[in-house]
């Protein structure tokens, strides 16, 4: 990764301060992201940190940023996309929980643990939980629900999720895979049709045994 970071020039690239820092956030936690590590690990000099940052804020609240743009803005993507029926709209918000490119379960985790020291983050996670329960909410209210129906729904399969994660849950993917069906049917109170499931299952590349 070093290499890959530091192959722009000598004072390496926003792109490449930033992928370290998350990294750095991921791995150890937000009290490891500071810019005398985060030159050492990028072979760069601390100076040239400022080139693309003010000072560490700044670099931080561009964590925050990646964090909200990712995991926030594709729950509400996936909960938007064109879908047959509530159990395909569903699966299609299922999508975040499986595919890392539209939500970062790590990054979550870490963001929330940085939460828990700093009043600024808690309030960017709640009004994040809060953006991401309204998208859903109006997922349900779409597809005919009713709205208090829709908001205990869509708190029911977000708030499960967030469990998992905070949880640091881990599931073999076919055991997470056999188990869809019935999370659609005690989420959405429709049993998914077996071509939605084909869909799902197909570009999550699995094949039920």
């Amino acid at each position: 990764m070093d290499q890959a970071l530091n192959d722009t020039g000598w004072r390496g690239s926003q792109e490449g301060w930033l992928e370290a820092a998350y990294h750095s956030l991921l791995d150890s936690g937000v009290d490891s992201v500071k810019i005398l590590p985060l030159a050492k690990k990028l072979n760069l000099s601390r100076t040239s940190f400022y080139w693309f940052f003010k000072d560490r804020e700044e670099l931080l609240a561009a964590l925050v940023a990646r964090w909200r743009d990712k995991n926030t803005g594709n729950i509400v993507k996936q909960s938007e996309a064109y879908a047959e029926s509530l159990a395909e709209a569903m699966l299609n918000a299922f999508d975040c929980w499986l595919n890392n490119d539209l939500f970062d379960a790590r990054f979550e985790f870490a963001v929330r643990s940085w939460a828990l020291q700093s009043d600024e983050i808690l309030a960017a996670v709640r009004q994040a939980d809060q953006l991401r329960l309204e998208a859903l909410k109006r997922m349900f209210i779409r597809f005919g629900l009713p709205e208090t129906t829709s908001d205990v729904r869509a708190r029911t399969t977000y708030l499960v999720q967030i469990g998992y994660i905070s949880m640091q849950s881990r599931e073999e993917l076919a055991v997470r895979m056999k188990r869809i069906p019935e999370y659609i049917a005690i989420y959405t109170g429709e049993v998914p049709q077996q071509r939605e499931l084909d869909r799902f299952f197909s570009r999550h590349g699995h094949r039920p045994g």
